[in-house]
């Protein structure tokens, strides 16, 4: 089943979309916002889409706008997935909250605390990592000095 595109028009729920597609502490929302603009072909929402392409953390999100852009007949190119961090400076983020927490404390305090302190990092790496973030997060936080 393919999915209906309209073009020429925005959808109603165009401004509230836009916020979801660029907010920072929800990768989920993003996600689904730039699905849900993938439906329509305007030049605000190929504009929208292609930040996301070259700007989003996450690299499910740049892949599912690139996609939707190249079925908009865009010339879009695809950025390299980075191998390491996804946010630059967020071995140091994380071994700030680390610090910022007593000596002896549990890896669920800290993971509490770093979703306080910085959800953006919080978010782009839980969207990253997937179904193995906490693990992954755990193994990072266990070996920081």
């Amino acid at each position: 089943m393919s999915k209906k595109i309209v073009t020429n028009e925005l959808p109603e729920n165009y401004e509230e979309l836009k916020k979801a597609a660029n907010r920072t502490a929800n990768w989920k929302a993003r996600y689904d916002a730039v699905e849900e603009l993938g439906r329509y072909n305007t030049s605000q929402v190929i504009d929208v889409l292609k930040v996301r392409v070259a700007n989003d953390p996450v690299y499910k999100i740049k892949e599912a706008a690139h996609r939707i852009l190249l079925e908009f007949g865009e010339d879009v190119q695809l950025p390299k997935q980075t191998k390491f961090e996804v946010i630059k400076g967020a071995n140091k983020v994380f071994v700030r909250v680390k610090k910022s927490l007593p000596a002896g404390h549990t890896f669920e305090e800290f993971l509490t605390k770093l979703k306080r302190m910085r959800i953006d990092v919080y978010d782009a790496y839980e969207g990253e990592k997937g179904d193995n973030f906490k693990t992954w997060l755990e193994n990072e936080w266990a070996n920081l000095k």
